[in-house]
């Protein structure tokens, strides 16, 4: 009777550990598939193989990657003057027969060409500029005189004649070529932005005159003599300019002397202004 009894027994317990093993063998399956680390070979920019950075970035606006653009072009107007001066070659009668009007000495820049240049590789708010441009300079000068040179073409004054009216002033005009270093600041939005640039300028005399108005038995005449007045041909310029959105100002200040060596005065021109006009 034992033997018979062990043998349900064994067959009872093989009946539950099969029970047993039908039930939790899902489990195990899960887990063992849950557990298991997949190798996913990826090429550089993407994250885990899934996410593409470099698509992040070109779907997206990125203004960092906008070319660096300058602010040298357009249409400016000022007034100029004369800075240093010095008359020492000059009897005391002639000091300062080129004084001038400041209010009504004026230039006006034609900045035509602009060509700039970013030098960061993930910003645009530092970079060089350069370009071509115009600048034409009147001086009205106060004293009623003009300017002629002598057989050694040393500049001399000659004093005006006419009635009161008379109105007398020296023009010259330049065409100029910038080197800038300009510095960007981005305010609120990338498109608004306060900048300030400085450097030099050099420019090549093309033309310059003296021009008299004045009335003659109640008509008005007008006297133009060209001439180059022993101005240097050539002349470098230090500048400096800062604006925001519609504000810009420029200032310019001569680092060489308006007239050749011993041949005039010692004057250093200078122009101060605005920007009506940016393209």
């Amino acid at each position: 009777m034992k033997p018979r009894r062990f043998g349900y027994i064994s067959h009872l317990a093989m009946k539950q550990l099969f029970l047993i093993l039908l039930i939790v063998s899902p489990y195990f399956l899960y887990a063992q598939e849950n557990d298991s680390i997949i190798v996913v070979q990826s090429r550089a920019g993407r994250l885990s193989g899934l996410i593409d950075i470099q698509d992040l970035v070109n779907e997206g606006y990125n203004y960092w990657n906008e070319e660096f653009e300058g602010h040298w072009s357009g249409i400016e107007l000022g007034m100029n003057g004369f800075g240093n001066s010095d008359y020492s070659m000059y009897p005391a009668s002639e000091n300062n027969f080129l004084e001038n009007d400041l209010l009504r000495s004026n230039v006006l820049n034609l900045n035509i060409l602009q060509y700039s240049k970013g030098l960061q590789q993930t910003r645009n708010t530092i970079g060089l500029v350069t370009g071509i441009g115009l600048s034409l300079q009147s001086y009205h000068l106060a004293n009623s005189t003009t300017i002629t040179l002598d057989e050694n073409h040393r500049v001399i004054p000659k004093t005006l004649l006419f009635d009161s009216n008379q109105k007398s002033k020296l023009s010259t005009f330049y065409i100029e070529v910038p080197l800038l270093l300009e510095f960007q600041i981005p305010i609120k939005h990338h498109a608004n932005r306060m900048y300030c640039s400085a450097g030099v300028t050099g420019a090549k005399l093309l033309e310059a005159h003296t021009k008299i108005k004045y009335r003659k038995n109640g008509k008005r005449e007008k006297l133009k003599s060209p001439g180059d007045y022993s101005i240097y041909d050539y002349k470098i310029a230090g500048t400096i300019r800062v604006g925001y959105r519609w504000i810009n100002l420029f200032a310019s200040y001569d680092l060489v002397p308006l007239f050749e060596d011993r041949r005039g005065p010692e004057l250093y021109p200078f122009s101060i202004g605005l920007k009506l006009i940016s393209f």
